[in-house]
């Protein structure tokens, strides 16, 4: 029997990834080593991701045989010292390298020059002067001794997001360009680019993160939206012939059959749109105890091998967890990602057709610049089409049922749009505010309307915009509040043509700021997320303690400052 396309493409996930993990001699080890931590530490404090991150000392074999010859019963002390005999820290394979940013000046000529509030200033240099504390360069140790370490190489300088992210990361990265370029920084930001691009085209897609162990993901694709924003800064026509053949592979990525469903509409139009899908079906290695510990009680090896792919792909989205992703939003195990068609990240794939676009067009090729200006034209309508949810008046993520589905093609129906209010549901106001022609997207949506929409929403908070309306245990809910969230919609408001909805992305910008600035006061640090609820509160929630750093938070900060200055008489306190 002939196999459909789209089952066709979940068996060969399955095989990729039982193949990967055991083509993975040092994974396969390295979660061993953290399992073996957890039994032997205990679960206070206990970081999975800190084990796969370690660097050996010798070689695999005589590593192994000396982890094998330790007591099955062992004191903390006894494996505490096995560690430290055998392996380097964590994060000690990146090196830092803030003395080599040859374009940082601490006090850049223009710098942010609406900003005229002293107290202020001085905050916004102290935040330009992290980059050099988040810069690192990947160790020659690595290049020449991968099968040593779970990192990978990357050629040029790296800006990590903080803490116990200790490696690049794909989304992050657009909103740590967006700062760099405030800060004048235009080389090291090519070079993120280039790093990026690189990935590209070992992976064929820029993966979550550079870890073996992110091999089987993307993250939201927005390559083409930092190329497009250095471009836009420095014309540098060098950066898009580099990047454009890398685009065109992501592009192929976020079609292919594993990402992309096909939906006919109420008139028989055929629409595509594309969704997460990791191809992954095991334990995320940086998260496999807890992973496995989150399983137990499903039933079947089935079920448990379905929970895991859908844990990677709602990693996949970024999104890692939310309420967004689940039936029941207390219990993880009921994650649905892969049945979901995300608004956001249709967004992203939109302006990733049209950035294609318009690099093509720069370099000459007209042909390749007619066919995605209208692919990304097609996907307006396909968004404005589906996801569109005429009650609600915003765009909705929209539900795959398998009832719905017939030879490969997806019946729409009303009842699959989701009734689910999140921040990401008004992406599209990002994508417009970036493209020269979105009238397919906003067909017959005023700005009026738009705007009546988002602040009837709910998400607008006291101190910034929320990720959902539902108070849960996951990081992507309620109360917290994101850098990229904000800066997504900010920027969408401040591109209407209508008055009210410009002053309310400056508002919405400056308690952002306001309460970046007071927990920084606080704390000494920037924070990877923040409590909408409450001025200086940082977020909270999800699998790990609250990190510091932080790429892009830094970088939002930094583009709303550059973006919407700071007179002298207003107040920064709350």
């Amino acid at each position: 029997m002939l196999l459909s396309k789209s089952k066709l493409a979940l068996f060969l996930l399955t095989f990729i990834s039982t193949s990967m993990a055991a083509e993975d001699p040092l994974l396969s080890f390295l979660q061993r080593v953290q399992s073996s931590a957890f039994r032997t530490l205990g679960p206070k404090d206990f970081d999975p991701k800190l084990y796969v991150d370690l660097p050996l000392k010798y070689d695999l074999p005589s590593t192994i045989s000396a982890f094998d010859s330790l007591p099955t019963e062992i004191q903390p002390a006894t494996f505490q010292q096995f560690l430290n005999e055998y392996f380097y820290p964590a994060g000690s394979d990146l090196l830092p390298a803030g003395s080599e940013l040859t374009d940082f000046d601490p006090n850049p000529e223009g710098f942010l020059a609406k900003v005229e509030n002293e107290e202020v200033r001085g905050w916004a240099l102290e935040v330009h002067g992290l980059w050099k504390v988040l810069a690192r360069r990947v160790s020659d140790e690595v290049k020449n001794g991968s099968d040593k370490h779970t990192l990978l190489y990357l050629p040029n300088v790296v800006m990590i997001p903080g803490s116990r992210f200790r490696e690049v990361y794909y989304w992050d990265s657009y909103w740590i360009i967006r700062g760099l370029l405030v800060s004048k920084m235009y080389d090291t930001a090519k070079g993120i680019v280039l790093n990026l691009i690189s990935l590209t085209e070992t992976y064929g897609c820029v993966i979550n993160g550079a870890r073996t162990y992110y091999t089987n993901r993307s993250q939201p694709p927005l390559l083409s939206s930092m190329v497009m924003e250095i471009y836009e800064k420095t014309r540098d026509l060098d950066l898009i012939q580099k990047a454009l053949p890398s685009l065109l592979k992501e592009h192929k990525f976020w079609v292919s059959d594993v990402h992309q469903v096909i939906i006919e509409d109420k008139k028989g139009r055929k629409h595509n749109l594309s969704r997460y899908q990791a191809r992954w079906y095991q334990p995320r290695p940086e998260n496999a105890i807890i992973d496995e510990e989150s399983a137990v009680n499903l039933s079947s090896s089935y079920e448990k091998e379905a929970f895991y792919h859908e844990l990677a792909s709602a990693a996949e989205s970024g999104w890692d967890f939310s309420s967004r992703w689940m039936r029941n939003s207390s219990d993880l195990t009921t994650l649905r990602t892969t049945s979901i068609i995300p608004v956001d990240l249709n967004t992203f794939i939109c302006k990733l057709e049209y950035d294609i676009s318009v690099f093509a067009k720069i370099i000459g090729d007209n042909l390749t610049s007619e066919k995605f200006l209208e692919a990304s034209k097609n996907r307006q309508i396909a968004i404005r089409t589906l996801l569109w949810n005429s009650m609600l008046e915003q765009w909705v993520d929209y539900f795959l049922h398998k009832t719905d589905s017939c030879e490969e093609i997806y019946q729409w129906n009303i009842d699959s749009q989701s009734e689910n209010i999140f921040a990401s549901n008004f992406a599209p106001l990002w994508f417009a505010a970036h493209c020269s022609d979105s009238s397919l997207l906003m067909e017959n949506l005023s700005e009026e309307i738009l705007l009546k929409s988002l602040k009837k929403s709910g998400l607008i908070h006291e101190f910034g915009i929320s990720t959902s309306l539902l108070y849960t245990t996951q990081q992507w809910d309620l109360p917290n509040g994101w850098a990229p969230l904000q800066d997504m919609i900010v920027h969408g408001l401040i591109h209407f043509s209508n008055e009210e909805a410009i002053n309310l992305g400056e508002n919405i910008a400056i308690k952002w700021i306001k309460t970046n600035y007071e927990a920084y006061k606080k704390t000494k640090s920037m924070h990877e997320k923040y409590d909408v609820d409450s001025c200086g509160g940082f977020g909270g929630g999800g699998e790990y303690k609250p990190q510091t750093g932080f790429g892009w938070s830094n970088g939002v900060i930094l583009a709303f400052l550059e973006e919407f200055g700071w007179p002298a008489e207003r107040e920064i306190e709350c």
